[in-house]
């Protein structure tokens, strides 16, 4: 179920967050979305004679998660992505599970404005993704 909640009733420190495993599917599917077939996303052979040792994940992939939690659990229903950005801090491997988490730092209620916190986090707690959002909600 997609929240839809109300502008006036959002808060400062108010989260949300969503977990998904990164498959082999969900790159190479990627891939094809976005036409970016970068053999260190989708050749094993190519990706093991780099730093990384594996394929990873397309670094716009887990932020997609965070775009997933704004527009379905906070605030949901009707908010409009203005402005992101991002700080890749770690890659994301085939395999790892991502928390995408959002929080609320500052409201501007009279245009309807929430600045957030935005970070993905794997599976062994390192923050591989960390940036602020802003969004406008449309109520």
């Amino acid at each position: 179920m997609i929240a839809d909640i109300p502008y006036k009733r959002l808060q400062i420190g108010d989260s949300a967050e969503m977990s998904k495993t990164i498959s082999e599917a969900d790159v190479y599917n990627f891939a094809g979305i976005c036409g970016d077939f970068n053999p260190l996303h989708v050749n094993s052979e190519y990706a093991a004679k780099t730093p990384f040792k594996r394929r990873i994940a397309h670094g716009m992939l887990p932020v997609s998660l965070i775009s997933a939690v704004l527009g379905t659990a906070l605030p949901g229903k009707n908010t409009i992505y203005l402005e992101q950005n991002l700080q890749f801090n770690a890659p994301v491997f085939i395999g790892d599970t991502i928390t995408a988490r959002v929080e609320i730092m500052d409201l501007t209620p009279e245009k309807n404005i929430a600045r957030l916190k935005t970070e993905a986090i794997n599976q062994s707690g390192k923050k591989v993704i960390e940036g602020r959002a802003v969004i406008m909600k449309k109520n």
